[in-house]
């Protein structure tokens, strides 16, 4: 898989359609000023056309705190439309420098239990032709250049030169949100330190959720992975880094684009050394080849004694660890390359 493209390459690459798409595209991404008033104050966004309501939201949240399933947005005419958000900002017309309202709540105070954890919707399945489009289309390249350049990863510590590069979800990855328990470590998947512990010799560590950085931080922190002496995570990221692309099948969607981080750490990884878990697919639309998807863990409490998928992926990670590419695998097979590993180091 190639790295992520420049700007330049970008629109190189799509200088070799019509001059009808070609205008097509450029009015696309034409960039537009609203502003938004909330709490008796107005607050200015920067937008583009083929950007999503969704992605509108995610942009007020960079200003209010307010998160996007908290916000109601407010027009003349379009208060409908507004609360879709899959339709995209060029679909509404809106008139330069609009003006809008929103009606939302700040959360001050996460309370830890299911509440305040989103809904997981049910993975579903792109077809291949339609997750190479997803990958290509030239609005979607454009839309992870403009979340590399609004959106900057925050290091809790330094990258290390020659590991390879983890990236885990939380949810059902690493914790099961969802079921009710007195302590967070009774939720907590089985053999996690031990797993992060061991793949820390290897792989720096990056946690990426859904969610909002208040939740990412205050769960890992109770489950003792932001402190734990025998690894350290280089650095965590929320919704707020991810991007919204549309699929023929299954309408707008969010994902977790892997180029972002290239781009900010190109020094320290790339297509070839990055891994990424997590329990839905479509999360690593725009880098398939790196991305394994990964048995949810859900009913902590009847599975917790015989979930070990933690240790299987740690003798994968181990055993993929040297090679020079690891995005050349097929990820979907990795265990029965962990066992062909195994028994190759038995047998040395």
């Amino acid at each position: 898989m190639a790295s992520i493209p420049t700007a330049a390459e970008t629109a190189a690459s799509s200088a070799g359609g019509s001059e009808g798409s070609a205008a097509a595209a450029a009015e696309a991404v034409e960039e537009m000023t609203l502003t938004v008033k909330w709490s008796g104050k107005e607050y200015t966004v920067r937008v583009c056309g083929d950007d999503s309501v969704g992605e509108l939201k995610r942009r007020i949240c960079e200003v209010t705190n307010v998160l996007p399933k908290r916000q109601k947005l407010l027009y003349p005419k379009l208060a409908a439309k507004l609360g879709d958000d899959s339709i995209l900002l060029s679909q509404l017309n809106l008139k330069p420098s609009v003006k809008m309202t929103m009606i939302g709540t700040v959360e001050d105070d996460i309370i830890v239990d299911q509440v305040d954890s989103p809904e997981i919707i049910d993975d579903f399945e792109l077809g291949q032709d339609e997750v190479v489009d997803i990958k290509d289309k030239y609005v979607n390249k454009q839309k992870l250049l403009r979340r590399i350049a609004q959106h900057k990863v925050k290091l809790l510590n330094p990258c290390r030169e020659g590991k390879k590069l983890l990236v885990l979800d939380i949810d059902y990855t690493l914790f099961d949100h969802r079921s009710p328990a007195e302590n967070p470590h009774e939720l907590m998947r089985p053999y996690l330190h031990e797993f992060l512990s061991a793949v820390y010799a290897e792989y720096d560590i990056m946690i990426w959720s859904a969610t909002s950085m208040k939740w990412v931080e205050l769960k890992m922190g109770q489950l003792g992975v932001l402190s734990n002496p025998n690894y350290k995570i280089t650095a965590l990221l929320d919704h707020m880094a991810m991007i919204t692309v549309q699929s023929d099948s299954h309408g707008m969607f969010d994902c977790k684009p892997l180029g972002l981080i290239w781009a900010q750490f190109p020094e320290f990884y790339n297509s070839a050394n990055t891994i990424m878990f997590d329990d839905l697919r479509r999360n690593f639309v725009m880098n398939p080849q790196n991305g394994l998807t990964i048995r949810p863990f859900r009913k902590a409490h009847l599975n917790r004694s015989s979930d070990q998928e933690l240790l299987k992926l740690t003798q994968y990670l181990l055993a993929i660890a040297d090679l020079p590419d690891i995005s050349q695998l097929d990820h979907n097979n990795w265990e029965s390359y962990a066992e062909d590993g195994t028994k190759r180091r038995r047998h040395r």
